[in-house]
This record gives C-alpha cells, structure tokens and sequence, in this order.
C-alpha cells in the first residue's frame, strides 16, 4: 500500500496534475495557443492508450505489476526532465509521449492490481489510503512549483519535479514483493477469457461509458482550470496555486470518504453519488463570483475528483473478479485515456475559437451527468471472493478455460 501511495504521489500527483501549473508559462513564453499546449496531454494519450494500454494489462497479469511499475516511474520522471528543456511543439509532444507512456505502466493500472490482489474485504479502504498519494501530490506540486519557479524559472522547477518523482517512488517499487496468490508465483494454470465472457457482457460497456465521461469531465476541468484561472480571470499565480492546491486537498477527503462507503456501501451507489458531484460542482467551480465561492467549489469538486478515478477498479472487480483485472482495467484506462485526452483540447479548441470558456464547462457538466446515466443502469454485481490457491472466485467461473 506505501508503494502504490509513492508511486501515485510521483506518477499522478506530480506528472498528470503538475504538468498544467505550467502550461501557461507555454503560452506566454513560446507563443503557443491553448489548443496546442493541451494536445501534448490529448495526442500522447490518443496514441499510448490505444498502443499500449491493453498490452500493459496483459504484461501485468502475466509477469505481476512490479516491473511494469518500475519502468513506468522511470519514463514519467525523466519525461519531466526533458520537458523542462524543450523549445519546439515537437520536442513537447514527443517528451508528452513519454509521460504518457509512464502513465500508463506505473499510474492506476500497476497499483490497481497490485492493491486488488493483496487486499480482499478491506480493499476499498486500501484503495482509498493508497491514492491519497494522487490527492497530496496533486496538493503539494502546485505550491511546490510554484516556490520552484521563483527561485529557478519554471523551467528549472519542471526539471527539478522529475528528478523528485525518481527519488521518492523508484526504491519502494523496486524493494515490494508481488502480491499474494499472484497467478504468476505458481500453482495451477488458470485462463480467463477476456473477450468470451466481459467483452459480450452490457455492464461492460455500461461501465466504460460511465468512466469515459466522468474522466474525460475531470481531465477537461483539470487540464483547462489554471489557464482560464491565470489567463480569463486574471488571478495571480499564488493564488491559482492555492486553488490548485485546495482541489487536491479536497481529493484526500473525497478518496477516503469514498473508499471507506465502498466497503459499506454497494458501490454502484458510490460511484453515483461521486459523478453526480462532479457534475454539479463543475459550474460552481467555472462561475464562482467571490473567492469564498470559489474555495467552497474547489473544495467540493476535489472530494469528487478523489474518488473518481478509485472507485472505476472497485467497481471493475466486483463486477468482474479480480483475475482478468489487469486485462480488463488495460482496456477501460484506454478508454478514459482517449476521453482524457480528446475533451481537454475540445474545450481548449471552444475556448480559443469563441474567446470564453463557458460552452465549453457546459460541455463538461453534460458529459458528467451523461456518465452518471450510465452507471445508473449497470446491473446489480454478483458477489465474488477472491480467488485462493489457484481457485477462480465466486461469480468467475463461467470466465474460466482450462
């Protein structure tokens, strides 16, 4: 759990939510519209999710999540480094690539199963404890920064992030063990079909359409917030920073809050509740007139966020088993990538073309309210174990092939 903690605190926290601080220093300094500094995240994500991301899944359910995660940290640290040095559009996006690429092997997808499998009645809260890292590096990196920019350009600061990623999570990943009844540490050979059983399954669908709006809602708000905040609005960057910053906080609450109703909970209710707040607090956060307004609608949109991303493995695994998560979370984390990557510069695009930002946050709550709708009609999970000593979970039988 303190390794998927460090390695979403560098990966996520860091790399995904700290790469916006300075996006409008990009604008600013090199002369790029909004549209272009937010395709380096959408064409990354386009092209690694659909690469990659199945492939990822598949490498971790066959060789454990320990590798895969130790070559992701190193691709997001040294992707930071090289950004902080680019001058070209191409340099950006190929060092955006990489970061993507990172992402993919050492954010969610590793630490998803690699919790999943050590972790069977208490797996919510472990979920929720572990991804706290995302919510206090995401909390952390704006004001860090932020005291990085002022004393050594934005550049040096960017530079500095990605030496800070390698530091704090490389030596966890390489020291923790696989997790227990890993299907690679022996015992009888079990196949899981992905594409007989899941892939005909509508709840399958259901549940990647529901995440792809709620993902794409989040990243849209997260990619595009600081610069209408710094560029539209005219706050100063301190005070963006603190915003930032309260967002992040307020993932912390939201993740614990919402791990811990998970495992109390039936975590089709969770998951509506967390939509239905992003939904309502992405135009609070948008159209907030006084600073007070705007804290309470950082604070709240931050305890939806926090659970946004936690609850779609816990969802995953109750509806699927935990056995063909690897494969099955490879091809809903594409999914989203693709919504993360394609609505942020949506929105950018809207933004750049008709001069405000208001269609496009409307855009935003649609998609939000829209993955609501789609989780309200996923059908009611039948309840499994996880599988021991090679044997498959309640629920998974019908997905075993000898």
């Amino acid at each position: 759990m303190a390794t998927a903690f460090l390695a979403l605190f560098s990966v996520v926290g860091c790399a995904l939510y700290g790469l916006p601080f300075f996006y409008d220093f990009l604008v600013r300094d090199l002369g790029w519209t909004r549209a272009q500094v937010t395709w380096g995240n959408g064409l990354s994500k386009l092209l690694v999710g659909p690469l990659f991301g199945f492939l990822a899944g598949a490498i971790i359910d066959a060789v454990g999540p320990r590798r895969v995660m130790m070559v992701g940290i190193l691709m997001a640290g040294g992707a930071l480094v090289g950004l902080s040095g680019v001058t070209s559009l191409g340099a950006f996006y190929g060092f955006y690539f990489l970061n993507a690429l990172g992402y993919v092997c050492g954010g969610p997808l590793p630490n998803q199963v690699l919790l999943s499998r050590w972790f069977e009645a208490g797996r919510g809260k472990a979920m929720g404890v572990a991804y706290l890292g995302i919510g206090l590096g995401g909390a952390l990196v704006p004001l860090v920064a932020h005291a990085l920019t002022e004393s050594l350009g934005w550049r040096g600061a960017m530079g500095t992030l990605g030496l800070l990623m390698l530091v704090i999570a490389l030596p966890a990943a390489f020291f923790v063990r696989e997790p227990l009844g890993d299907p690679t540490a022996g015992g009888p050979a079990v196949v899981v079909s992905l594409g007989v059983v899941i892939l005909r399954r509508p709840a399958f669908y259901l549940l990647a359409l529901g995440s792809m709006c709620s993902i794409g809602a989040v990243g849209g708000t997260m990619q595009n917030l600081k610069l209408y905040l710094s560029l539209d609005r005219g706050l100063a960057q301190g005070r963006v920073a603190a915003l930032l910053s309260v967002i992040l906080a307020g993932s912390i609450a939201g993740r614990l809050l919402m791990g811990w109703l998970a495992d109390v909970w039936a975590k089709k209710r969770v998951m509506l509740l967390i939509y239905a707040i992003v939904a309502a607090t992405i135009p609070l956060l948008a159209f907030a007139a006084s600073p007070p307004a705007l804290l309470a609608a950082a604070l709240l949109f931050g305890i939806g966020l926090g659970g946004d991303y936690m609850i779609i493995p816990l969802m995953a695994a109750e509806l699927f088993g935990v056995r063909v998560l690897g494969r099955l979370m490879g091809v809903i984390l594409t999914a989203d990538g693709v919504a993360e990557a394609v609505v942020p510069v949506l929105v950018a695009g809207i933004r750049d073309r008709a001069g405000s930002y208001a269609s496009g946050f409307l855009l935003l709550v649609g998609l939000a309210a829209l993955g609501a709708l789609a989780v309200a009609l996923l059908p009611r999970p039948v309840a499994a174990s996880a599988p021991k000593d090679g044997a498959p979970a309640a629920g998974e039988e019908a997905m075993v092939r000898p």
